[in-house]
């Protein structure tokens, strides 16, 4: 991608990076090892929430509290009146965490309305030990300092590809079965965040998912721009953190991927 942006330096980049990493970190800590014990739904039995969620938020909220920038997160405040914010989730795959399942993670964004992806994002998995940071213009890396690039296959046909299912109503059933027939393999781990991770690492070489928030996509949708891959809306248009829908690709399947889409939309 292009560089930082109007208002903001590369310096002050890094100096925000590092800052959602201690946070980030700081989480992980927190929550590695954890077991729940009071589980509650949210908005109905599935969407589940526990209080290592609300811990996890605080611990984060009070490190980034340093940069005097709000933050709106999964289990805080939701909406922010300034330009820059925060977009958090403390646990990313709730369902997962309450479980055992070891795929769950922290993502965290740094995110400036008006501009066409986050300025700043952190995905960490530690109980994987996975860890994906990116700034917008400087590039994706691992935990080790890697740097992050998406697949080169060429068609939907040899791709693999992730998704997820939304706890309303309005499932993925009928696109799931279309992709499960149009490409290689289709998987659902249940975290949005790691699934855009992957297709940055080169694991996944696409990933479309409606119904979201803004927490679950912001700072894995600028990994995967960062890392070389596309991010669109589902018809092919401009990607919006707040639309909660999301198409993301190593750029090479990406019309195809769009395409079917349209097709089962229509």
């Amino acid at each position: 991608m292009t560089g930082p942006g109007p208002g903001i330096d590369e310096a002050e980049l890094r100096d925000l990076l590092m800052l959602a990493s201690r946070a980030a970190r700081e989480a992980g800590e927190l929550l590695r090892g954890a077991r729940p014990e009071h589980i509650r739904g949210k908005t109905n039995a599935r969407d589940l929430v526990t209080e290592w969620d609300v811990r996890s938020e605080d611990t984060i909220r009070s490190v980034l509290a340093e940069s005097n920038i709000p933050v709106i997160g999964e289990e805080g405040a939701h909406t922010a009146t300034s330009k820059r914010r925060w977009v958090v989730d403390p646990i990313d795959a709730t369902v997962n965490f309450a479980h055992g399942l070891p795929i769950w993670c922290v993502s965290i964004a740094l995110d400036e309305i008006g501009e066409p992806a986050p300025l700043v994002g952190v995905v960490y998995a530690p109980v994987l030990g996975w860890w994906f940071e990116a700034t917008r213009g400087g590039g994706a890396r691992d935990g080790d300092g890697h740097a992050l690039h998406v697949s080169d296959t060429l068609k939907l046909a040899d791709a693999m590809l992730a998704t997820g299912f939304p706890y309303s109503a309005d499932d993925n059933f009928v696109e799931w079965e279309r992709m499960h027939k149009r490409a290689r393999a289709c998987r659902r781990l249940g975290s949005a965040a790691l699934d855009l991770c992957l297709v940055a690492r080169g694991q996944f070489d696409g990933y479309w998912e409606r119904n979201l928030a803004a927490w679950d996509i912001a700072a894995g949708a600028l990994i995967v721009l960062e890392a070389g891959g596309t991010v669109t809306s589902p018809n092919g248009g401009p990607f919006d953190v707040y639309r909660g829908e999301a198409v993301a690709s190593n750029g090479a399947i990406h019309e195809e991927l769009v395409t079917e889409l349209r097709r089962v939309r229509s």
